[in-house]
């Protein structure tokens, strides 16, 4: 039966690939990118094993990722992108059973490698791919809607997580999740994921990619060979690395910043509006791009947009909590874009056959240094508020939200540095 067609995207392929997408997106972050905060606690509980040495393997799995998805675009042009998306699904799954069962902390490592290896065709280099074969002019809104599964993600498997390994333990919890991802995603990647282009949309797509155009962009100049030499890539990894290294940093510790105050209950639903405002944030940008609006300085505002909220975070504190939830909306509203501006700008700057490159590039320098971005926040908060004789964490809350709020200005200033360089 074929799928039923979108009003936004006709083609009932088209409506079934973003479908698939978002599913593949609410998959890899809620399992990969959510659940190792998750599985941390977990295994601490389980072993007993010291803080440093778990840390150490939730680092090992975002490192071992960055170096994974460099290779991704070779990995989709020799095994193509349903096989791939399949042995990632196994790997991901085989690797939280290693988690949950680890008995050695060399075992918990090798789990590390699987989950880092397993996520990352699941994650925003591979959503790419799936939505950039089918989508040029309406690229925007599509990997909107697809990146919206992280979102979704996040919001259902942080706290499923949580209560499966309560009632049932990790190991339990891990086997139910694990043959969840690999009986949904087996299934899409040999549908949806199997389609390739044809006939009209195909030619059209084919067409705009061969002239190297985009919508709302002038046709470029052929892309640097060198990407270490191209100052377009370089302000856009840069403002990728420094963006996610300050929201993943932040992200790592808001709910233990937030819960002396709040409480652990009204922390969470903080956690779960900032998650939420990120799928407005997506919206409101797709729609933003549809007008012709240069992706850079679009990008650029919402890490301001961000900075915004972090400063009134930083400023009002918990115990101002109107204001502290208005920082959290523009926090989130932030969140969402960080992942998929990127791929866009890409999209709008450099020849067709170069964007994937592009991309996984960007992607595994921005995942390589947010590795360990929890670790060198929680030692800014713990260093801060011993050098102020306040209890930690919240006495050093004020440096972390300081720090962050002048990474995210950074990231603005690396992509409006770079425009203008592709005409």
């Amino acid at each position: 039966m074929n799928p039923l067609p979108s009003p936004i995207f006709p083609c009932p392929h088209r409506a079934a690939v973003i479908r698939a997408a978002f599913v593949v997106a609410l998959f890899g972050w809620g399992v990969g990118f959510y659940g190792p905060p998750v599985f941390l606690h977990a295994v601490m509980a389980r072993t007993g094993w010291p803080l440093t040495l778990v840390s150490g393997a939730v680092t090992v799995h975002f490192l071992f990722g960055a170096a994974v998805v460099a290779g991704l675009p070779h990995l989709h042009q020799r095994l193509g992108i349903a096989a791939t998306t399949s042995a990632a699904a196994l790997l991901l799954a085989a690797g939280v059973l290693g988690w949950a069962g680890a008995a050695r902390p060399w075992q918990l490592f090798v789990a590390a490698l699987f989950t880092g290896a397993g996520w990352v065709p699941l994650g925003a280099a591979g959503i790419n791919a799936i939505i950039a074969r089918w989508f040029v002019a309406q690229r925007p809104l599509a990997l909107s809607e697809a990146y919206n599964g992280a979102s979704v993600g996040g919001v259902l498997f942080a706290p499923l997580w949580a209560v499966l390994i309560e009632r049932a333990g990790f190991p339990a919890a891990a086997l139910m999740v694990g043959l969840a991802l690999v009986v949904v995603l087996l299934s899409l990647a040999t549908r949806e994921l199997a389609w390739t282009p044809h006939g009209s949309d195909h030619v059209g797509a084919t067409t705009a990619m061969a002239c190297g155009q985009a919508w709302g962009t002038r046709p470029l100049a052929p892309t640097a060979p060198v990407l270490r030499r191209d100052r377009r890539f370089l302000t856009l990894a840069a403002a990728m690395s420094l963006g996610l290294f300050a929201q993943i940093g932040l992200i790592a510790q808001l709910f233990a910043l937030m819960a002396p105050s709040t409480g652990a209950r009204l922390a969470g639903a903080l956690m779960a509006l900032a998650t939420g405002c990120a799928i407005v944030g997506r919206l409101v940008m797709a729609k933003w791009l549809r007008r012709g609006t240069d992706r850079r300085r679009a990008a650029a505002a919402s890490y301001l947009v961000q900075a915004g909220g972090t400063l009134m975070l930083g400023l009002a504190g918990p115990g101002h909590l109107a204001v502290f939830a208005v920082g959290i909306v523009l926090f989130g509203l932030g969140i969402g874009n960080a992942t998929s501006m990127p791929p866009l700008i890409a999209q709008a700057e450099f020849a067709a056959p170069d964007v994937a490159r592009v991309v996984a590039r960007s992607v595994a320098l921005s995942q390589a240094l947010y590795a360990f971005a929890p670790a060198a926040m929680a030692a800014l908060i713990a260093g801060t508020a011993a050098g102020i004789a306040g209890p930690a964490p919240t006495g050093g809350a004020p440096a972390c939200f300081a720090v962050v709020c002048l990474l995210q200005l950074a990231a603005a200033a690396c992509l409006l540095r770079g425009r203008g360089l592709h005409r």
